[in-house]
């Protein structure tokens, strides 16, 4: 297979940083490449020089036995390298043709050449959506669920004539799994056509499912590459974090005790801007258990957890922590109460990104006396505890990686102290090692006595790491029954009104 795409010794440093330190890669045409590593690794750093937002500083890379060095995101995508990022970058007031074509307008004498504009949005629209719905060009990006908005980005990468290599940066985070499927079909469809692509992504069954081939990044340098078909899990998964994981869900005994946490005919508003709603919801958490909630995206799990913290409007129903309703709701008088919520939200409403670990980490308790002393005294202890990688703990959280940046999220929950944990999508976005830490953390916290009601979409991570499972479908809430009653082919069937 020919090389498209080749990286040869390549290396980054910021400041006294190291971020990369000797990247070899090698992408062949019609290949889907798999790009595996724990967060901090050095792969967005490595996507970014690829995409023409940093240049390395040393080594060498070349596109098509040329030398690729872009000066920028548009050089880069002129040369042949488009890249569709995990956060999409549309304008959700524009209409999906502008999207498509945004600063790459075929003009003339000034003027936007309309028709053949129009001409080339379609084509790329219709390349992205054979085998599923059409797509408009005229419709609001705004007014597109989330899936037509990933295809709409990946159009707009392919817009260009002469693209060779398109890296998708965890294409499926916000995907349920029909549409994910649907989005391996596409991106199977491409490299038939001779297309490269990078695939990156935390979710190792599904870079099984779609990846020819694979690397893996650990500290910032390349430690294990081949063929995808011939690689084991157990092997990826120890390249990855340089030692053996011996055990990704922790199967400790649990033993449930009291009602923490009681919920009886719960439904909400729908939030602004959103149709989804809550509508009837039952269900009891006790001391000592992990229970999971699946569904499908838009089932309304996630306003299950905000009505429960009070973030949400409640229409009708009633919460209990113990044996105490509490109205009216709100989140103060719920952290105040012992609930915690860890927001599928990292970024809008998890963390402060432009403070430090910190404050972030003492923001819901402060200590007594507010000073630094006090406030690094309690974050030196969550740091080692949960393994962050981090230059000091007066570190802005946003320079942190996103499996570092939700252990803080959830250090600040167990500094709180609080005996409910509400988890929307803990593990969402990091790492294989982060993972096993936080299931074995959310583990730890049954055992302790806590009550855990946690929201996911990956079923092995609900059937690993709960005791109960309850399905969401269209707002309303069904039986939690045991592990030991569920298969993924279950949840599925319930998820689906099956």
């Amino acid at each position: 297979m020919s090389a498209v795409l080749e990286l040869s010794g390549v290396a980054k440093s910021f400041g006294g940083t190291r971020a990369l330190t000797s990247v070899e890669l090698e992408v062949g045409a019609g290949e889907v490449h798999a790009l595996i590593g724990e967060n901090g690794a050095g792969k967005s750093t490595l996507l970014k020089i690829l995409a023409g937002v940093h240049r390395s500083d040393a080594g060498k890379i070349s596109l098509r036995g040329g030398i690729y060095q872009p000066r920028d995101p548009s050089a880069a995508r002129r040369s042949g390298v488009a890249m569709v990022h995990q956060e999409l970058s549309l304008c959700p007031h524009l209409t999906v043709a502008e999207n498509v074509l945004l600063g790459e307008e075929p003009t003339f004498l000034g003027f936007v050449r309309i028709a053949e504009a129009r001409a080339r949005v379609v084509k790329a629209l219709a390349r992205v959506t054979a085998g599923s719905a059409a797509i408009s060009p005229d419709i609001r990006v705004g007014d597109l669920p989330t899936a037509a908005q990933q295809l709409v980005e990946i159009a707009r990468a392919l817009v260009l004539p002469g693209v060779r290599v398109l890296i998708l940066d965890e294409p499926t985070s916000s995907l349920g799994q029909d549409d994910a499927a649907r989005l391996f079909s596409l991106i199977r469809a491409l490299r038939d056509e001779g297309l490269s692509v990078l695939y990156v992504s935390h979710f190792l069954d599904e870079v099984q499912r779609v990846a020819d081939r694979f690397t893996v990044l650990r500290d910032g340098a390349s430690v294990m590459t081949g063929a995808m078909a011939s690689a084991s899990l157990s092997s990826i998964i120890e390249a990855m974090a340089g030692r053996a994981i011996d055990e990704l869900f922790p199967r400790t005994a649990h033993h449930p005790g009291e009602a923490l946490l009681s919920i009886r005919g719960l439904a909400s508003h729908p939030r602004e801007g959103s149709n989804v709603q809550l509508r009837d919801a039952s269900l009891t958490v006790h001391r000592g258990e992990v229970v999971g909630i699946a569904g499908l995206v838009g089932a309304g799990r996630t306003e299950l957890l905000r009505s429960i913290f009070g973030l949400d409007r409640v229409r009708s129903g009633e919460v209990k922590i113990g044996t105490f309703p509490i109205a009216p709701p709100s989140p103060a008088r719920r952290l105040a109460k012992g609930v915690g919520l860890l927001s599928e939200d990292r970024k809008g409403e998890g963390l402060a990104v432009g403070l430090s670990i910190a404050d972030n980490l003492t923001l819901s308790r402060l200590p007594f006396v507010v000073t630094p002393r006090a406030q690094a005294e309690v974050s030196r202890r969550f740091i080692d505890e949960l393994s962050v990688k981090c230059s000091s703990w007066s570190q802005p959280i946003g320079d942190l990686s996103g499996g570092n940046q939700q252990k803080i999220a959830l250090a600040r929950l167990l500094h709180h102290e609080v005996d409910v944990f509400l988890l929307d999508e803990p593990t969402r976005g990091i790492d294989v090692a982060s993972k096993a830490l936080i299931y074995a953390r959310i583990d730890a916290l049954a055992s302790a006595g806590k009550a855990v009601l946690m929201v996911s979409s990956y079923l092995p991570e609900l059937l690993g790491v709960c005791d109960r499972i309850a399905v969401m479908h269209k707002g309303k809430l069904g039986e939690a029954r045991n592990r030991a009653d569920w298969s993924e082919a279950k949840i599925l069937a319930e998820a689906t009104g099956a």
